[in-house]
């Protein structure tokens, strides 16, 4: 009877201290174009990392935008960071990470961050 309420308080210590939140990434190719690039050569130098971010809140599951909104949120303040007006710059390794945290149903934070590497072409 002793050894079950000693795990019973060492379970319910782990279950209160350890954190709420769960992260994900995912690499994807999202530059779905016909442009057709050739990096067998030395003909290229990565120039920059960029990255943006977009966060939302819902409590009792009410509030914030929904998740392809959040990624369009991210995804263009990214591009508007890489700066690829000037010079022949392209985007790439784009990856997409999710981190929800709070206690569902109370209380949720859901943050995307996507983040790529800036390539000019020398050549």
């Amino acid at each position: 009877m002793k050894k079950t309420g000693i795990y019973s308080v060492l379970i319910l210590l782990t279950a209160f201290l350890s954190s709420c939140g769960i992260g994900t990434a995912l690499v994807t190719n999202h530059n779905q174009n016909a442009t057709e690039v050739h990096l067998s050569g030395n003909n290229f130098k990565v120039i920059d990392q960029v990255s943006g971010s977009s966060e939302v809140s819902y409590v009792l599951a009410i509030g914030g935008m929904r998740k392809r909104q959040l990624y369009e949120n991210a995804y263009s303040t990214m591009m508007k960071k890489a700066n690829l007006l000037n010079g022949s710059k392209a985007i790439i390794n784009v990856m997409t990470e999710e981190h929800v945290s709070g206690f569902a149903p109370f209380y949720v934070r859901r943050t995307i961050t996507v983040s790529a590497q800036v390539v000019e072409f020398t050549r």
